[in-house]
């Protein structure tokens, strides 16, 4: 029988059984994939010519790399390969039929002579299918990384650790050509590197290669999931204990180098947003579930996208590597930044300050303070420490020369650690690391005018005329 572009599947390949046919599990013969290295009549996918490579490679995936690895280092006339880039670059691969041990298509010269081309890879035998189904059954995340179309390193290392080698080595590619040469002529070169592009796209070709199509594959897994999941509701062996182990793995560190010479560079951050997403908006029809405060949880979602966009800020700056973790908030303190990130309803901010502490009078205060300079702004109004003598005497001798003659307001002590200007509602705090924070009395209570400053006269400078800053959420 032949295809549109003539093709013969009913050719006899001179290679024997599938790879793994012995094994005791299994052998080729009931596989059901075809006995031999071509495939016989088995599942077949073809892949209509891709344009012309300009200007870019043939593999953007480790799996696809490594594919093209096989290739380059069986390939003996480099010259030869060379051309087979070439010619899969400018266009020259029609289109691409992949079965089980055998890949096909016509590849034109540059001067339209026709060639039909075949690489053959030997299958899997039925032994070694059995042990990469029960491997991937193992370990979900196998399965949840094909059906994404990715083939992760640990996938391939925990196949390896079963027996069974997914990804071609030196010599697993075998060249077939009608221009009669015997080893990697231009139009099979040409042909694997159109082949890496289309692994790139989904790894199920090189597992159609292997001897599965998809959907056998996907079936066959179904299956055993199923069983397995009897297994352990019978008390089967693999119980939660087990689960869980496998679930806490990682990429061995072996295997991530012996990764680095495939895999491709990392690529360039992307640009952070200009201003955080918007929550959704939970004000439908249909009445919450008891106990669900819908206006709180539009809260959350707004405040979960202001905190997301923070992060990826921080983690796009110079330096970001070399800062010190964040400071992990108790749920009084984060009750108060959220509070400030957030900006409340009435109604949702008296619960917040129930959560911070704090009369609903008093959380205004404290979101001023978180807004100036976070947990250390909100320490500075909420705790009243007291300096050593030495420390006292530092700070004395700073007011005393932060302003020129003549200029110094008339300063007296209001408690450890706060002093105030006299004839005005106005304080200046000192905290812990020797800084300034400029107070200012409002109907009776003591609360931040801005942020701290190294300098006592810096600090006041610009609240002393009495302008409120306007900043606080309704309680």
């Amino acid at each position: 029988m032949s295809d549109d572009y003539g093709y013969d599947y009913e050719d006899d390949s001179p290679y024997g059984t599938e790879y793994g046919a012995g094994d005791a599990e299994g052998s080729g013969g009931d596989d059901g994939a075809g006995a031999s290295r071509d495939g016989g009549r088995g599942p077949e996918r073809t892949f209509a010519a891709l344009p012309p490579a300009h200007g870019r490679g043939f593999a953007t995936s480790w799996w696809g790399r490594a594919w093209l690895q096989a290739l380059e280092d069986t390939a003996l006339d480099g010259q030869q390969l060379k051309q087979g880039r070439q010619l899969a670059r400018k266009g020259g691969v029609g289109a691409v039929s992949v079965r089980p041990g055998r890949i096909t298509a016509m590849v034109r010269d540059r001067d339209g002579t026709a060639h039909r081309s075949d690489v053959l890879l030997q299958q899997l035998g039925a032994g070694a299918w059995d042990r990469f189904l029960d491997m991937a059954v193992d370990r979900a995340g196998h399965i949840a990384a094909l059906l994404d179309r990715e083939m992760p390193p640990h996938l391939v290392e925990d196949a390896a650790g079963a027996g069974v080698e997914l990804l071609p080595g030196i010599g697993d590619l075998e060249p077939e050509c009608t221009c009669g040469a015997w080893d990697h002529c231009p139009h099979s070169g040409a042909l694997c590197y159109q082949v890496a592009r289309l692994l790139d796209e989904d790894p199920f070709v090189l597992l159609l290669m292997r001897g599965r199509d998809e959907r056998r594959l996907l079936d066959e897994l179904q299956v055993r999931s199923a069983a397995r999941a009897v297994r352990l509701g019978d008390g089967g062996e693999g119980g939660a204990t087990g689960d869980a182990e496998r679930e806490v793995r990682g990429v061995p560190a072996g295997e991530a180098f012996a990764a680095a010479g495939i895999l491709p560079p990392l690529p360039a951050p992307p640009s952070a947003p200009d201003a955080p997403g918007l929550g959704p908006s939970l004000d439908t029809e249909t009445p919450p579930a008891p106990g669900i405060d819908p206006a709180a949880l539009e809260v959350l979602a707004a405040d979960s996208a202001v905190r997301a966009h923070r992060m990826l800020l921080d983690a796009l700056a110079p330096g970001h590597e070399e800062q010190p973790l964040p400071v992990e908030l108790t749920p009084q303190q984060d009750a108060v930044r959220l509070a400030a990130d957030a900006r409340p309803d009435a109604r949702i901010g008296a619960r917040l300050a129930a959560g911070s502490g704090r009369p609903s009078a008093d959380l205004d205060a404290a979101v001023r303070a978180w807004r100036y300079g976070g947990v250390a702004a909100l320490a500075v109004l909420d705790e009243e420490w007291a300096p050593d003598p030495e420390d006292l005497g530092r700070a004395r001798a700073r007011l005393g020369e932060a302003w020129e003659a003549g200029e110094r307001p008339a300063l007296r002590a209001s408690g450890r650690a706060r002093w105030t200007v006299a004839g005005a509602d106005l304080q200046l705090r000192l905290d812990r690391d020797g800084r300034w924070w400029p107070y200012r009395k409002e109907r009776g209570r003591w609360v931040p005018v801005g942020p701290a400053d190294e300098d006592p006269a810096g600090a006041l400078a610009g609240v002393e005329d009495g302008a409120a800053d306007g900043v606080g959420v309704a309680v």
